[in-house]
Parts: structure tokens; sequence; C-alpha cells
């Protein structure tokens, strides 16, 4: 006779509600539950489909310019898809046409937003304007010059180094699809590097990580972003040496 799930102690359900890692598992015997083992199997699932999207690259340039935002498509070396996921150097770098293409656009900029698909096509597809969204206004408001926003499929953080290089721009910020976890297969990340140029280290960029409503939301991502630009401007320099000093507004407690 197979043996009946065992119910949970109660100081699991607290900590389980309070984040979406997989803890305090129901179990059945040696094993965990017959539903745990499929919303695994279809996280993972998830998880892979991420991987091998495709960025659909026109309803991005339409959300751009409403936010009137010029831009440019462009691609990497990679070419196609599979050829990205087994030669992370090409997507590092443009395609003979996109640099020609990128040749041709105004250059003197102090910030330059590029937009990748990275390991997560669908992270940059939901995220990516909401948080332009919401951090636009701050750089307008401060008079920052903000350059035609680059569209790149099959591109890695790197290739925002050459088109900020093409564009001398001050800085770029690279918005850019996270590698997809079992929890968070649309996380976005933000990669901002002073004067950009070809052959910056990780190093030399500053992160901010998993932007989605269910991680770092927008107004914060917003608030720390344009935080490390104004200060990266400021001391001409991004990386390890520059700390993110913001303190986001936390909910006040019953007891404040």
């Amino acid at each position: 006779m197979a043996e009946l799930p065992r119910p949970l102690d109660p100081r699991w359900l607290t900590l389980r509600s309070a984040t979406p890692a997989r803890i305090g598992l129901a179990r059945a015997g040696s094993a965990v539950t017959t539903s745990e083992l499929l919303a695994f199997q279809r996280a993972h699932a998830e998880a892979r489909d991420a991987v091998h999207d495709r960025l659909d690259v026109a309803p991005l340039l339409v959300g751009l310019a409403a936010q009137g935002l010029a831009s440019v498509a462009l691609a990497s070396a990679a070419g196609e898809r599979h050829t990205y996921l087994l030669r992370p150097d090409l997507g590092r770098r443009l395609d003979d046409t996109s640099r020609e293409r990128l040749s041709t656009l105004p250059r003197g900029h102090d910030l330059v937003f590029v937009l990748a698909d990275g390991l997560s096509a669908r992270a940059l597809m939901r995220h990516a304007l909401p948080l332009l969204g919401a951090v636009l206004p701050s750089f307008r408001s401060h008079a920052w010059r903000v350059g035609p926003t680059a569209v790149v499929e099959q591109g890695r953080v790197a290739i925002g180094d050459e088109i900020g290089a093409v564009l001398d721009a001050v800085l770029v910020a690279m918005l850019i699809g996270e590698r997809p976890g079992l929890s968070a297969p649309d996380s976005l990340g933000v990669y901002l590097t002073w004067a950009p140029k070809p052959g910056r280290s990780d190093a030399e960029r500053n992160c901010l990580s998993n932007i989605r409503p269910d991680g770092m939301a927008y107004a914060e991502a917003a608030q720390r972003l344009f935080h490390l630009a104004t200060e990266a401007r400021r001391r001409k320099l991004t990386g390890v040496a520059l700390k993110d000093e913001t303190m986001p507004t936390l909910p006040s407690g019953d007891g404040d």
C-alpha cells in the first residue's frame, strides 16, 4: 500500500510564504509528492524554453518610439540561436551589417541603452519597456543626453561595449535577459559600464539583477540605476570601485 503524503510542519509553511525557493517540500515516503515533482518539471521546462525563445524586435521598437526614444535593430555575429549558445564569443560582437548601420548614427551621448535577449528573450520583452518608463523621467529632468537605443538579437553583455564605443557614449546601460532559474525564467539584468570599449571586464561594470515584479521592482531598479549612473559620471568609473549606496523605501510595519 502506498504511503500517504505527510502533512507539512506549520513552521515550513511560514518560511515558504517568504520565498519562491523550493524549501519544505511535501514528501511521500522517501520521495517528494507527485505534485511537487510535476511543479519542478514544469519550472525546468519553462527555464529551458526561455533560453530558446526568439526575441520579437518589432514590438520593442514600437514601445521605444512611444517613449520618445530613437532606436536601431542590430544583431550579433552569432547569427542564430544554436550558434549563439555554442559560441559566446560571437554574441559579444556585432555582425558587419549592424556595425555599418550603427556607424551612420549620431555620436556623442551621455548614456546609451542597449536591449539584448541574452539567455531569456521573454525577460526583455516583459520588463525592458516598463523599466525604461520608470527611469527615463529622471535622466530627462537632469538634462542627460540619451542616445539612440540599440535592440540586439543574440547579444551578450559585452556587445554593449562595442555599441557604446561606436556611438561615443560616456555610459552604456545594457538591459539583458538573465540565465533562467527554476523560480525565475524571466529575470532582467542591467549592466552599467563607464567609457565602454571592447575589452572591458565584468569587474568594470555595475549590475542590477532579478528585475521583475516578483524580484526587484521597476521603481527600485530605476532609482538604483539613476543613482549609479549619476555617481559613475561624477567619479568617471563603474565596477568594483562604485558601490550602490541607495536605500530603497520599505513599507513600514504596524509597530512603527
